[in-house]
């Protein structure tokens, strides 16, 4: 989890090959209007958020053998809605320094842009007890740091 353009979606494809288990792109779940109020530059409110999250939720209950979803989830009460009657989930806080992010979401082709970086800061509740990863280094090494840390708490 984290703001877009942190790599979560890179991450967690990484970490998904990595322990053999299903990816699941949490962007894919948004509803074409939400989607559309995104590209135009315009942050989600929690009526945007709260079907999506539900539908996520529905997909994470429909895999019992796991997955690792890629989703921003802010707020904690946004991980509430998502994790609601989930057992055995591992959070993964992806952070870095604005500026870098602010880099790459200008490089990017994604869902989106940098104007949104802002609000979406300014919305992040950072998760208690989560694996916190900061993403400057290669990807292969911040899917390393994500392995050693899950490893090391038994996961």
């Amino acid at each position: 989890m984290g703001v877009s353009g942190v790599g979560k979606s890179t991450i967690a494809r990484g970490l998904a090959e990595r322990l053999g288990l299903p990816f699941l792109e949490g962007d894919d779940f948004h509803s074409p209007e939400a989607r559309a109020k995104t590209a135009r530059g315009e942050a989600m409110t929690d009526e945007d958020r709260w079907p999506w999250l539900d539908r996520l939720n529905a997909e994470l209950r429909s895999r019992p053998g796991g997955a690792v979803l890629a989703c921003s989830a802010l707020g904690q009460r946004h991980r509430e809605r998502l994790l609601q009657g989930l057992d055995g989930v591992r959070l993964v806080h992806l952070t870095g320094d604005p500026a870098l992010i602010r880099r790459r979401m200008a490089d990017r082709k994604g869902p989106a842009g940098p104007e949104l970086l802002d609000s979406q800061l300014a919305t992040l509740e950072p998760p208690a007890g989560a694996i916190t990863v900061d993403v400057a280094p290669p990807v292969d090494e911040v899917v390393g740091h994500v392995l050693d840390a899950l490893d090391r708490e038994g996961g």
